[in-house]
């Protein structure tokens, strides 16, 4: 019985210090190579380089590291992983398998030439055969602060014929916060926890398309199934995992290009940005590196909605509004002298918009079933069409538009004053862009820093500092209202007595409407108001006022476009004291990154009238 006990000892005693040999060989060996330093940890771990030129992982959630220093330690992270896989006793059901997928998959694969009989565990992650990969830009909604500078998701296309059954892989913040302010606050300084969630693709589609009237362009990726697989398993891994969200850089766009290095680790493509990254950086950076092999526009209900609204005639379109709320039975169109044509075009329009109403929740159930019903079976009665019957136009591929960032150099004269002037903006467009569409007006520009230097008394003044300047111009419409909106907070110059100039914190909003017609263009009206703050205005330090704007936005080209306002503000300040501003601006597309601006601009301030020449180039890189 004390041989037999003894034995037992001796074998597990054995067997233990096997397992440790084998461990201790396997760790001796990755830190010979310095396998810790390998380009495709890096990727698995999120690590990059800061500004201090210390290795950092961008993953927040203590659950995704084994090590405890693991965040900013890539040799303990690596060890306590191979600790975990390679000791010989994981149990084949542990969660940890799963978990940590795509790291065991990579390791086995490098250490299989130091050892022959590594642990074998399986997840059922693996059995996910992915055929292919989408990465989905929905454009901009200007309506919503997060999604101003659009958005990315990719889409993994597995053995569904139906692509809308396929895995939508989305990086978001998850918020909690109705405000504006503590939104933005919470969005700029990474106080929200971004996700990784994967979803049904159609439920993407009824979000972006169907509710927000957004666009969706899909770049469809030329991945191999052994690069797809790879992510698939890294994108296991990152589930349920947070990390801190940051709305310039650490964002829903920047994120997934892990995934695709995850894929193929030769593109460096989380080593092209700086600081600001916005989603179109990142569709473009992805097509540069060759990842690309069609592009696919898939446009909105709204989009589509408008397109058969626009074929329509104004008797066609009264009458087929009778048939949504119900004044006029739409059975009556069949019996209707109306051209066959027209009678589908009428009932499309109305199956079109009472789907969209309803998902909008501005029609019942009820209505909404009685009214779709009565129109489906109609539609029956009209027989099919041509596919091309309601085809639409894209407009310019988010990847084809100028760079985001831009400065401009310019010369001018006020009054007869020679200046010259230097602008820079980090993001991303104004109203007298030409890459967007004609009949929006899209201005976003973000750190717009403005320098003029007077030739005369040889001063270099800072004249203007936009923290944020945003104008959204959507044309007004009887199906989708679409009010037009503005706002911009940082520092601009005021005048004061004495012909001089003072620099004054700035907050500015309007409401007002728009409206686009084929011949004139986007014309537009504001009620705006304003407020200013500082030292140099008056005894109280601030000025308020309200006002007055109209404009005019025309493309005369496709690369020359022209806008014409005027405006007009009241403030509170030196009695009945007013200011009326005239401006013409044109803008012409040279190249796609490289743009001729002319201004003219007349000034009526303290009763004292002003012109102002300026000749500008607009370099976008």
């Amino acid at each position: 019985m004390l041989y037999a006990i003894s034995l037992f000892f001796i074998v597990f005693g054995f067997i233990d210090n096997s397992r440790a040999n084998n461990l201790q060989v396997l760790l001796d060996h990755v830190n010979d190579i310095q396998l810790y330093n390998h380009r495709y940890w890096f990727i698995l771990v999120h690590y990059q380089t800061n500004i201090f030129g210390n290795v950092e992982s961008l993953i927040d959630d203590p659950d995704f590291f084994l090590a405890a220093d693991g965040k900013i330690n890539p040799r303990s992270e690596l060890e306590a992983t191979i600790g975990l896989f390679f000791n010989g006793t994981l149990d084949p059901s542990d969660p940890k398998i799963c978990q940590f997928i795509a790291r065991y998959t990579w390791l086995k694969e490098q250490l299989k030439t130091v050892h022959s009989s590594l642990p074998e565990y399986e997840c059922h992650i693996s059995n996910v055969k992915a055929k292919s990969a989408t990465l989905a830009f929905p454009t901009y909604f200007m309506n919503n602060p997060a999604s101003m500078f659009g958005h990315t998701l990719l889409i993994i296309e597995t053995e569904y014929p139906n692509k809308l059954l396929n895995h939508a892989v989305n990086y978001a913040a998850q918020t909690d916060t109705t405000n504006g302010f503590l939104f933005a606050f919470n969005g700029i300084f990474g106080l929200f926890d971004g996700y990784y969630s994967i979803l049904p693709y159609y439920k993407k589609i009824q979000e972006y398309s169907d509710i927000n009237q957004r666009d969706i362009w899909e770049y469809q990726l030329n991945l191999t199934e052994p690069e797809l697989k790879r992510m698939v398993l890294h994108i296991r891994e990152l589930e349920k995992i947070s990390s801190h969200y940051f709305f310039f850089s650490e964002n829903c766009s920047y994120n997934l290009l892990f995934l695709l290095e995850s894929a193929r680790p030769d593109l460096h493509l989380t080593d092209a940005f700086g600081p600001f990254v916005l989603p179109v950086d990142t569709i473009k950076a992805v097509k540069s590196a060759g990842l690309v092999e069609k592009i696919v526009y898939r446009p909105s209900k709204a989009t589509t909605i408008k397109h058969k609204y626009n074929n329509l005639t104004k008797t066609e379109i009264k009458l087929a509004h009778e048939f949504i709320t119900g004044k006029q039975d739409i059975n009556r169109l069949l019996k209707s002298k109306i051209a066959h044509e027209r009678k589908v075009r009428i009932n499309d329009y109305v199956i079109a918009f009472i789907q969209y109403r309803f998902v909008k929740r501005k029609l019942s159930r009820c209505d909404y079933q009685k009214v779709l019903l009565q129109a489906l079976k109609v539609r029956s009665k009209l027989g099919q069409v041509s596919q091309d019957f309601y085809t639409i136009k894209p407009p310019v591929s988010p990847d084809h538009v100028h760079a985001t960032r831009r400065m401009n150099i310019g010369t001018g004269f006020h009054d007869s004053q020679l200046f010259h002037e230097f602008s820079y903006r980090f993001a991303f467009s104004d109203l007298i862009d030409t890459d967007y569409e004609k009949d929006l007006g899209i201005q976003i520009e973000l750190g717009r820093t403005t320098l003029r230097y007077d030739t005369d008394d040889h001063q270099l003044q800072l004249t203007s500092f936009a923290i944020a300047d945003i104008v959204s111009l959507v044309p007004y419409d009887e199906n989708f209202g679409s009010f037009s909106w503005k706002a911009s907070f940082g520092l601009s110059q005021k005048k004061i007595a004495g012909n001089k100039e003072s620099l004054a914190g700035q907050i500015a909003t309007g409401a007002g409407l728009s409206f686009y017609n084929p011949f004139l263009g986007l014309y537009y009206s504001f009620i705006e108001t304003e407020f200013n703050l500082g030292a140099g205005l008056n005894n109280d330090s601030y000025l308020l006022g309200g006002g007055l704007s109209v404009g005019l936005l025309k493309n005369l080209s496709p690369w020359w476009k022209i806008h014409g306002r005027a405006k007009l503000m009241a403030y509170g300040f030196r009695d009945n004291y007013q200011e009326q501003q005239y401006s013409l601006f044109q803008n012409f597309r040279i190249t796609k990154n490289n743009q001729l601006n002319f201004s003219i601009s007349a000034f009526n301030r303290l009763d004292q009238f002003e012109n102002e020449f300026l000749l500008s180039w607009y370099y976008f890189f």
